[in-house]
């Protein structure tokens, strides 16, 4: 597979959220507005890179007793950066996304594409793999927090495009909002690659 696939294969054809269905946890529960969902996105981005480049750097020295537990201290390592950064440098983001930014450590794409990806390939098809499914993340999330913020709030990031009195549909900035509006965009989503496939 060259370069090119690699990346795209992220965004279409193995989307982290509308096709895998992974890292539901963050992908449901911070995605009431597009800015968090955005927020979140970029956060999980930024651990996969660096996982996925320190797992390919370090694959041939970990055995393989330690490998899952080795991969998991990489990872949160990496997401106690970005929640220092946020905390000093967002401090709403920070405050929106909440327990959902240490829970990263556990989200099962970044363990996944670590464990099935970047201790098997070398470090610049690591990369690219991450890059490619991080941004099929953040497009996934930030979509969904799109679809919500504007059916919900008649706002895109923030900046409301209704009047005040307008009617909305609160249900889509709740809970359970979240699950209807992915089911639709997973929908959607997949029409629109399979007739492009």
């Amino acid at each position: 597979m060259d370069h090119k696939q690699n990346f795209l294969k992220g965004i279409i054809k193995e989307n982290p959220v509308f096709v895998m269905l992974l890292g539901m946890c963050p992908t449901l529960g911070v995605t009431s507005s597009a800015f968090n969902g955005l927020g979140m996105g970029v956060a999980t981005l930024f651990v996969l890179l660096m996982s996925n480049i320190v797992v390919s750097l370090i694959k041939t020295q970990v055995p393989n007793k330690v490998r899952i537990p080795a991969f998991i201290i990489i990872i949160a390592s990496f997401v106690t950066i970005v929640e220092m950064v946020l905390e000093a440098f967002i401090p709403f983001l920070y405050e929106q996304l909440g327990i959902f930014i240490p829970l990263i450590v556990v989200n099962c794409l970044i363990l996944g594409r670590a464990e099935s990806f970047a201790s098997k390939n070398n470090l610049l098809a690591s990369i690219v793999d991450a890059l490619g499914m991080g941004v099929g993340f953040v497009i996934a999330l930030t979509a969904l927090g799109a679809a919500r913020e504007i059916l919900g709030n008649g706002s895109i990031f923030e900046f409301k495009f209704v009047s005040e009195d307008a009617s909305t549909f609160i249900l889509f900035i709740l809970p359970p909002g979240a699950f209807i509006a992915l089911a639709y965009l997973a929908v959607v989503f997949n029409k629109m690659t399979q007739k492009t496939a």
